[in-house]
């Protein structure tokens, strides 16, 4: 039986602590945060202890870290210090730097260290993924309304850095060049953006990414010889565009929607942190991933500054 915690119950929080609470094999042991009222109601809601950070130094195995940004180093090096496993939300930490040294202390500690890059672990993402085999163009949307959650970071980090990781994932490569361009809107910091990403072998990404939407839009396109994908990652649905050569000259195009299993994403990632902890397997989302992902949002970044 692992024994988890969750530190930080906020919006995203609550749900790890909300599913940890509901699956087998494991026990949820308590939670934490800055706000003790919020702590409290969320504890009582699935049954558990509100605690103290250092109350869980040798009562769990693992946790889930959803702070803000510019603490996640803080406290993951403080639980991998105490032979803690820990899936810490994206962005995996505030600086490469940071998020360097969590790697190695992990590895130190021969402990699990899982980056919450969320979406790969989307059901129509994974099934969209077997179709994908030499993409030359891809193109994403990712729109939200306004909330004061998150700006206190820009929405590169907020946002784009979902499609950051999952195209690093397909493409594999090099990267070339990066162009961006990025405006603050209604914070201090970057509202809306968007990168025209180059890799060696030709792919071209263009990625855009907005937190001042009037919808919300989780779109991926991908586009590859003889066959085109359009993902919608909101409602998991995925069609799939491809030629059919006959006895005629002329290809047929054929459209099939993909057979998705819908499913919580989170959920699944968490299933397969746990998976990761108990069989002693490496995380699917290591944090050479997360670093990945992070040094290219950081290149994004420092082009807007041109």
């Amino acid at each position: 039986m692992v024994r988890v915690a969750v530190i930080g119950v906020g919006h995203l929080g609550q749900h790890h602590a909300r599913i940890y609470s509901s699956l087998h094999g494991c026990r949820l042991v308590g939670v934490v945060d800055v706000n003790r009222e919020r702590a409290k109601d969320v504890a009582e809601k699935y049954g558990v202890k509100s605690l103290d950070f250092g109350d869980l130094f040798g009562r769990v195995d693992a946790v889930s870290i959803a702070v803000p940004t510019i603490d996640h180093f803080m406290v993951a090096s403080a639980f991998l210090n105490n032979d803690c496993h820990i899936l810490v939300e994206k962005p995996m930490a505030a600086t490469i730097e940071e998020a360097q040294i969590l790697i190695d202390l992990a590895r130190r500690k021969n402990r699990v260290l899982f980056v919450g890059h969320t979406e790969r672990f989307n059901p129509v993402v994974q099934e969209a993924r077997k179709k994908i085999a030499d993409p030359g163009f891809i193109e994403t949307h990712r729109l939200g309304t306004f909330s004061r959650r998150s700006t206190d970071i820009d929405v590169v980090l907020d946002l784009m850095i979902h499609d950051l990781d999952i195209i690093l994932n397909m493409v594999r490569d090099e990267i070339e060049s990066v162009d961006s361009i990025g405006v603050r809107a209604l914070t201090d910091k970057i509202d809306i953006a968007n990168a025209r990403i180059r890799f060696k072998r030709g792919c071209v990404a263009n990625i855009t990414a907005s937190r001042i939407s009037k919808d919300k839009v989780r779109k991926i396109r991908i586009f590859q010889p003889e066959s085109y994908i359009s993902i919608d990652c909101a409602a998991q649905e995925a069609q799939y565009y491809h030629l059919v050569r006959g006895e005629s000259e002329t290809p047929q195009i054929k459209i099939e929607d993909l057979a998705v299993e819908k499913d919580e994403p989170l959920k699944r990632e968490i299933v397969s942190f746990l998976t990761s902890i108990r069989e002693g397997k490496p995380a699917e989302i290591p944090g050479e991933d997360g670093v990945m992902a992070l040094s290219l949002a950081f290149r994004i970044l420092e082009g807007m500054k041109g």
